[in-house]
């Protein structure tokens, strides 16, 4: 079994496509078949958007806030969208499809074959998120949003696991401020009574922070707490 303190590497493949901005959109750099591949990816990163911004407006509504609170606040989405596959792993004792961590933007939705292997921390525990087929998306916020919520919403510790006969393949959406937006707590969920658990940080400082330290569970966002 994994102990706390081993030295674990990323047991998969994967390939990425910037989606949004449009700017940043380049379907020449996908492949190319099936024939319809960049269609269908263009016409995903443009609902899987939608829904992303609904769902931060219902995060906002359920906290007091006007419906478009968070999403002005992370601004124009930065959105990419990862296809992750993970091959049988011949001795999956001993590695991770994806080491523990939380995301470092504001809001992620993953997609799902029908083979487990994502868990997420709950009350010091790992949990498995079963996969439940059909159309099911698995909404995972990201620690901009803990930041933005002032801890109300925490982010989801999440990692993923390897299995020794059955390859694994998840398609992950990720929707992040610009490297220049400023995150902090919105004012109106601080006061004197509640004062903001987290200093404000330059989103792009804080990817290259979590680059430099690695995915070590969720100590990038521990590194923003204020002092009580």
């Amino acid at each position: 079994m994994l102990e706390k303190d081993d030295t674990v590497l990323d047991w998969r493949d994967y390939f990425d496509h910037h989606t949004l901005p449009l700017r940043r959109r380049n379907p020449t750099r996908w492949p190319h078949f099936p024939a319809d591949y960049r269609q269908v990816v263009s016409e995903y990163s443009d609902r899987i958007a939608s829904l992303a911004r609904e769902l931060l407006g219902l995060a906002s509504e359920s906290l007091g806030l006007e419906t478009r609170r968070l999403e002005e606040a992370v601004g124009e989405f930065w959105q990419n969208i990862t296809i992750s596959y993970y091959p049988p792993c011949p001795q999956p004792e001993l590695t991770l499809g994806l080491q523990a961590h939380s995301d470092f933007g504001a809001i992620t939705l993953l997609v799902q074959d029908e083979v487990g292997g994502l868990e997420v921390l709950k009350d010091g525990e790992w949990v498995p998120v079963k996969p439940l087929g059909g159309d099911a998306i698995v909404v995972l916020l990201a620690d901009q949003t803990e930041i933005m919520t002032n801890g109300k919403y925490r982010s989801a510790q999440h990692r993923a696991l390897t299995n020794s006969n059955q390859a694994r393949l998840s398609v992950a959406t990720f929707h992040d401020p610009a490297k220049t937006v400023k995150v902090s707590p919105a004012s109106e969920l601080t006061s004197a009574s509640t004062p903001p658990l987290y200093r404000e940080v330059v989103y792009g400082d804080y990817v290259s922070s979590w680059y430099t330290k690695g995915p070590e569970g969720k100590r990038n966002i521990d590194a923003l707490l204020l002092e009580p």
